[in-house]
Protein backbone atom coordinates (compact mmCIF):
# COMPACT_ATOMS: atom_id res chain seq x y z
CA UNK A 1 0.00 0.00 0.00
CA UNK A 2 1.15 3.65 -0.35
CA UNK A 3 0.27 7.46 0.11
CA UNK A 4 -0.03 9.93 -2.44
CA UNK A 5 1.10 13.64 -1.18
CA UNK A 6 -1.64 15.81 -3.02
CA UNK A 7 -0.28 19.01 -0.73
CA UNK A 8 2.69 18.54 1.82
CA UNK A 9 1.02 21.03 4.56
CA UNK A 10 3.53 22.89 6.52
CA UNK A 11 6.71 21.11 7.69
CA UNK A 12 5.18 17.62 7.43
CA UNK A 13 7.80 15.00 8.22
CA UNK A 14 8.14 11.64 8.84
CA UNK A 15 8.88 11.08 12.63
CA UNK A 16 9.17 7.98 15.04
CA UNK A 17 10.85 7.72 18.92
CA UNK A 18 14.05 8.95 17.58
CA UNK A 19 17.40 7.75 16.88
CA UNK A 20 19.68 7.62 19.97
CA UNK A 21 23.49 6.71 20.80
CA UNK A 22 24.74 9.38 18.09
CA UNK A 23 24.33 13.01 19.90
CA UNK A 24 28.01 13.05 21.08
CA UNK A 25 28.83 12.93 16.98
CA UNK A 26 26.47 16.21 16.31
CA UNK A 27 23.44 14.05 15.40
CA UNK A 28 20.49 15.07 17.51
CA UNK A 29 17.74 12.59 18.28
CA UNK A 30 15.08 14.06 16.23
CA UNK A 31 11.39 12.26 16.27
CA UNK A 32 8.07 13.17 17.26
CA UNK A 33 8.75 16.64 19.58
CA UNK A 34 5.07 15.27 21.44
CA UNK A 35 5.87 11.56 22.00
CA UNK A 36 2.54 11.22 24.16
CA UNK A 37 0.17 12.12 21.19
CA UNK A 38 2.56 10.40 18.71
CA UNK A 39 2.91 6.83 21.02
CA UNK A 40 -0.83 7.08 21.54
CA UNK A 41 -1.78 7.43 17.92
CA UNK A 42 0.10 4.15 17.12
CA UNK A 43 -1.43 2.48 20.19
CA UNK A 44 -5.41 3.26 18.99
CA UNK A 45 -3.95 1.74 15.74
CA UNK A 46 -2.93 -1.25 17.30
CA UNK A 47 0.86 -0.70 15.55
CA UNK A 48 4.31 -0.69 17.10
CA UNK A 49 4.17 1.88 19.59
CA UNK A 50 6.98 3.49 17.60
CA UNK A 51 5.80 2.71 14.16
CA UNK A 52 6.97 6.03 12.18
CA UNK A 53 4.05 8.59 11.25
CA UNK A 54 3.71 11.65 10.21
CA UNK A 55 3.98 14.61 11.74
CA UNK A 56 2.89 18.02 10.90
CA UNK A 57 3.02 21.90 12.22
CA UNK A 58 0.09 24.39 12.37
CA UNK A 59 -1.48 23.11 8.71
CA UNK A 60 -1.87 19.60 7.74
CA UNK A 61 -1.43 17.65 4.47
CA UNK A 62 -3.44 16.42 2.01
CA UNK A 63 -3.09 12.64 1.65
CA UNK A 64 -4.69 9.78 -1.12
CA UNK A 65 -4.53 6.34 -0.15
CA UNK A 66 -3.95 3.46 -2.69
CA UNK A 67 -5.68 0.86 -0.66
CA UNK A 68 -8.43 0.77 2.39
CA UNK A 69 -6.97 1.29 5.60
CA UNK A 70 -7.23 2.76 9.14
CA UNK A 71 -5.96 6.33 10.25
CA UNK A 72 -5.55 7.85 13.58
CA UNK A 73 -5.02 11.62 14.30
CA UNK A 74 -3.72 12.65 17.58
CA UNK A 75 -1.85 16.28 18.95
CA UNK A 76 -3.27 19.77 17.82
CA UNK A 77 -6.75 19.67 16.97
CA UNK A 78 -6.40 19.81 13.41
CA UNK A 79 -9.80 18.68 12.05
CA UNK A 80 -8.86 16.22 9.49
CA UNK A 81 -12.01 15.37 6.82
CA UNK A 82 -11.93 12.36 4.59
CA UNK A 83 -12.93 13.38 1.19
CA UNK A 84 -14.85 16.71 2.89
CA UNK A 85 -16.28 14.78 5.37
CA UNK A 86 -15.46 16.30 8.86
CA UNK A 87 -13.96 13.52 11.13
CA UNK A 88 -12.62 13.26 14.92
CA UNK A 89 -9.33 13.54 16.42
CA UNK A 90 -8.10 10.79 18.34
CA UNK A 91 -10.14 8.23 16.91
CA UNK A 92 -9.39 5.18 14.14
CA UNK A 93 -10.82 6.47 11.27
CA UNK A 94 -11.33 4.54 8.44
CA UNK A 95 -10.35 5.22 4.80
CA UNK A 96 -11.62 3.53 1.88
CA UNK A 97 -9.17 3.63 -1.74
CA UNK A 98 -8.81 6.66 -3.91
CA UNK A 99 -10.22 8.79 -0.61
CA UNK A 100 -8.66 12.14 0.45
CA UNK A 101 -7.33 12.67 3.94
CA UNK A 102 -7.26 16.72 4.04
CA UNK A 103 -7.06 18.91 7.23
CA UNK A 104 -7.67 22.42 8.22
CA UNK A 105 -5.55 25.10 10.10
CA UNK A 106 -4.58 24.33 13.64
CA UNK A 107 -7.25 25.09 16.34
CA UNK A 108 -5.32 24.66 19.09
CA UNK A 109 -1.77 22.83 20.06
CA UNK A 110 0.77 23.14 17.46
CA UNK A 111 1.61 19.67 15.92
CA UNK A 112 -0.52 16.77 15.03
CA UNK A 113 0.74 13.07 14.87
CA UNK A 114 -1.04 11.25 11.39
CA UNK A 115 -0.74 7.39 11.99
CA UNK A 116 -1.31 4.77 9.42
CA UNK A 117 -2.45 1.05 10.31
CA UNK A 118 1.09 -0.88 9.68
CA UNK A 119 2.99 2.45 9.75
CA UNK A 120 5.29 4.33 7.67
CA UNK A 121 7.75 2.38 6.18
CA UNK A 122 10.72 4.23 4.84
CA UNK A 123 14.08 3.07 5.40
CA UNK A 124 15.53 3.21 8.72
CA UNK A 125 19.16 5.59 9.17
CA UNK A 126 20.89 4.64 12.38
CA UNK A 127 18.60 2.95 13.60
CA UNK A 128 15.36 5.44 13.06
CA UNK A 129 12.99 6.62 10.85
CA UNK A 130 12.74 10.15 11.89
CA UNK A 131 13.61 13.43 9.61
CA UNK A 132 16.50 15.14 10.89
CA UNK A 133 16.07 17.69 7.95
CA UNK A 134 18.74 19.75 8.60
CA UNK A 135 21.14 16.61 8.12
CA UNK A 136 19.19 15.19 5.00
CA UNK A 137 18.90 12.43 7.36
CA UNK A 138 16.35 9.43 7.52
CA UNK A 139 12.66 10.10 6.55
CA UNK A 140 11.50 10.60 3.15
CA UNK A 141 14.52 11.47 1.27
CA UNK A 142 16.03 12.98 4.29
CA UNK A 143 13.57 16.35 4.31
CA UNK A 144 9.58 17.31 4.79
CA UNK A 145 6.99 15.94 2.38
CA UNK A 146 6.43 17.41 -0.94
CA UNK A 147 3.60 17.52 -3.63
CA UNK A 148 3.72 14.46 -5.87
CA UNK A 149 5.95 12.14 -2.56
CA UNK A 150 4.75 8.35 -2.48
CA UNK A 151 4.73 6.87 1.06
CA UNK A 152 4.88 2.86 1.21
CA UNK A 153 2.96 2.09 4.40
CA UNK A 154 3.84 -1.30 6.64
CA UNK A 155 1.78 -4.40 6.76
CA UNK A 156 -0.85 -4.15 9.46
CA UNK A 157 -1.41 -5.67 12.85
CA UNK A 158 -5.06 -6.85 12.04
CA UNK A 159 -7.46 -4.20 11.63
CA UNK A 160 -8.22 -1.83 14.02
CA UNK A 161 -11.68 -1.09 15.70
CA UNK A 162 -13.38 2.01 13.77
CA UNK A 163 -14.13 4.23 16.66
CA UNK A 164 -11.70 3.26 19.03
CA UNK A 165 -11.36 6.64 20.92
CA UNK A 166 -8.57 7.96 23.16
CA UNK A 167 -10.04 9.54 26.64
CA UNK A 168 -9.97 13.07 27.08
CA UNK A 169 -7.98 12.54 30.20
CA UNK A 170 -5.60 10.77 28.45
CA UNK A 171 -4.91 13.50 25.65
CA UNK A 172 -2.20 16.04 25.68
CA UNK A 173 -3.38 19.22 27.12
CA UNK A 174 -3.44 22.10 24.26
CA UNK A 175 -3.49 25.62 26.65
CA UNK A 176 -2.61 29.03 25.48
CA UNK A 177 -0.87 29.58 28.63
CA UNK A 178 1.94 26.86 30.19
CA UNK A 179 4.34 26.62 32.94
CA UNK A 180 8.02 24.76 31.88
CA UNK A 181 9.92 23.10 34.98
CA UNK A 182 13.55 24.54 34.74
CA UNK A 183 16.39 22.49 36.63
CA UNK A 184 19.03 25.81 37.07
CA UNK A 185 22.64 25.67 35.66
CA UNK A 186 25.20 24.95 33.99
CA UNK A 187 25.84 28.20 33.63
CA UNK A 188 23.27 30.46 35.76
CA UNK A 189 25.91 31.61 38.23
CA UNK A 190 26.68 34.18 35.21
CA UNK A 191 23.79 35.47 35.61
CA UNK A 192 22.83 37.98 39.08
CA UNK A 193 20.91 36.52 41.85
CA UNK A 194 18.22 39.55 41.35
CA UNK A 195 17.71 39.25 37.17
CA UNK A 196 17.71 35.10 37.58
CA UNK A 197 14.24 35.99 40.19
CA UNK A 198 13.01 38.60 37.49
CA UNK A 199 13.85 35.93 34.47
CA UNK A 200 11.70 33.20 36.48
CA UNK A 201 9.12 35.73 37.76
CA UNK A 202 8.12 37.13 33.87
CA UNK A 203 5.60 35.55 31.30
CA UNK A 204 7.43 34.93 28.23
CA UNK A 205 5.64 34.89 24.88
CA UNK A 206 6.08 32.01 21.92
CA UNK A 207 8.09 34.04 19.11
CA UNK A 208 7.43 32.82 15.57
CA UNK A 209 11.04 31.64 15.30
CA UNK A 210 9.37 28.26 17.29
CA UNK A 211 10.67 25.01 15.10
CA UNK A 212 11.93 21.46 15.49
CA UNK A 213 15.21 22.85 16.38
CA UNK A 214 14.18 25.54 19.39
CA UNK A 215 11.34 27.72 20.92
CA UNK A 216 12.61 31.57 20.96
CA UNK A 217 10.69 33.45 23.69
CA UNK A 218 10.03 36.96 24.01
CA UNK A 219 8.97 39.46 25.97
CA UNK A 220 11.21 39.58 29.38
CA UNK A 221 13.61 41.83 30.93
CA UNK A 222 16.89 41.68 29.62
CA UNK A 223 19.48 39.39 32.05
CA UNK A 224 21.84 41.06 33.71
CA UNK A 225 25.34 39.20 33.99
CA UNK A 226 28.11 39.30 36.77
CA UNK A 227 31.09 40.87 35.78
CA UNK A 228 33.93 38.90 34.53
CA UNK A 229 37.16 38.86 32.31
CA UNK A 230 36.14 36.71 29.08
CA UNK A 231 38.27 33.55 29.48
CA UNK A 232 40.23 32.82 26.52
CA UNK A 233 38.07 31.72 23.22
CA UNK A 234 34.92 32.76 25.12
CA UNK A 235 34.19 36.12 23.47
CA UNK A 236 33.18 39.31 24.63
CA UNK A 237 29.32 38.73 24.74
CA UNK A 238 28.52 37.88 28.25
CA UNK A 239 26.39 35.50 26.95
CA UNK A 240 29.74 33.47 25.79
CA UNK A 241 31.27 30.91 26.94
CA UNK A 242 34.19 27.87 25.81
CA UNK A 243 32.11 25.85 24.64
CA UNK A 244 29.57 23.11 26.25
CA UNK A 245 27.59 20.75 25.29
CA UNK A 246 23.75 21.41 25.10
CA UNK A 247 21.29 18.53 26.69
CA UNK A 248 17.78 18.85 24.77
CA UNK A 249 15.56 21.27 26.75
CA UNK A 250 18.74 23.33 27.47
CA UNK A 251 17.52 27.17 28.11
CA UNK A 252 19.90 29.73 26.37
CA UNK A 253 19.80 33.31 26.40
CA UNK A 254 22.34 34.97 23.46
CA UNK A 255 23.15 38.61 24.73
CA UNK A 256 20.74 38.12 28.10
CA UNK A 257 18.18 38.94 25.50
CA UNK A 258 15.76 36.09 24.49
CA UNK A 259 15.63 32.48 25.80
CA UNK A 260 16.06 29.50 23.15
CA UNK A 261 14.79 26.77 24.26
CA UNK A 262 16.50 23.80 22.23
CA UNK A 263 14.28 20.80 20.85
CA UNK A 264 14.71 17.31 19.40
CA UNK A 265 16.72 18.86 16.25
CA UNK A 266 18.96 20.88 18.36
CA UNK A 267 22.50 20.80 17.62
CA UNK A 268 24.25 19.42 20.24
CA UNK A 269 26.88 21.95 21.78
CA UNK A 270 28.34 25.39 21.27
CA UNK A 271 29.29 28.90 22.61
CA UNK A 272 26.06 30.31 24.85
CA UNK A 273 25.80 29.86 28.20
CA UNK A 274 22.47 28.02 29.85
CA UNK A 275 20.59 29.31 32.63
CA UNK A 276 19.31 26.09 32.88
CA UNK A 277 17.42 23.01 31.34
CA UNK A 278 13.32 22.09 30.91
CA UNK A 279 12.64 18.57 32.30
CA UNK A 280 12.28 15.95 30.40
CA UNK A 281 8.40 15.24 31.46
CA UNK A 282 7.61 19.03 30.21
CA UNK A 283 8.97 18.36 26.38
CA UNK A 284 6.03 17.28 24.90
CA UNK A 285 3.97 20.35 26.11
CA UNK A 286 6.90 22.22 24.48
CA UNK A 287 5.99 20.24 20.99
CA UNK A 288 2.27 22.00 20.99
CA UNK A 289 3.17 25.44 22.09
CA UNK A 290 2.49 27.54 18.98
CA UNK A 291 3.16 31.38 18.51
CA UNK A 292 2.16 33.77 20.97
CA UNK A 293 1.53 31.17 23.63
CA UNK A 294 2.82 32.58 27.36
CA UNK A 295 5.13 30.64 29.01
CA UNK A 296 6.35 31.03 32.69
CA UNK A 297 9.62 29.05 33.86
CA UNK A 298 9.01 26.88 36.89
CA UNK A 299 12.60 26.93 38.90
CA UNK A 300 12.49 23.01 40.35
CA UNK A 301 14.92 20.65 42.25
CA UNK A 302 16.52 17.54 40.60
CA UNK A 303 14.03 15.25 43.49
CA UNK A 304 10.59 17.27 41.75
CA UNK A 305 11.90 16.44 38.28
CA UNK A 306 12.30 12.59 38.77
CA UNK A 307 9.42 12.85 40.19
CA UNK A 308 7.49 14.76 37.38
CA UNK A 309 9.57 12.01 34.84
CA UNK A 310 7.85 9.12 36.72
CA UNK A 311 4.45 10.70 37.37
CA UNK A 312 4.95 10.70 32.77
CA UNK A 313 5.55 7.40 32.74
CA UNK A 314 2.70 6.24 34.72
CA UNK A 315 0.95 8.47 32.20
CA UNK A 316 1.89 6.64 29.03
CA UNK A 317 1.68 3.10 30.79
CA UNK A 318 -2.37 4.11 31.60
CA UNK A 319 -2.99 5.41 28.01
CA UNK A 320 -1.02 1.52 27.25
CA UNK A 321 -3.51 -0.05 29.65
CA UNK A 322 -6.99 2.07 29.17
CA UNK A 323 -6.46 0.99 25.32
CA UNK A 324 -5.52 -2.37 25.32
CA UNK A 325 -8.40 -2.93 27.47
CA UNK A 326 -10.98 -0.87 24.69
Amino acid sequence: MQIEVKKPGLLTSVQDQGRSGYYHLGIPPSGAMDQLSFRAANLLLGNDETAAVLECALMGPELTFTEATHVVVTGAEMVPSIDGEVQPTNTVLAVGPGQTLAFGFATAGARAYIAVAGGIDVPEALGSRSTYALGGLGGHEGRPLQAGDVLPVGRRNGAPQVGRELPEELRMPLSAENELRMLRGMYDHRVTPHSMDTFLGETWTVGSEADRIGYRLKGGTPLEFVPRIPPFGAGDDPSNIVDACYPIGSVQVPSGQEPIVLHRDAVSGGGYMMVGTVISADMDRIGQMRPNTKVRFVDVTLEEALDARRERSARLAQIRSTLAAQ
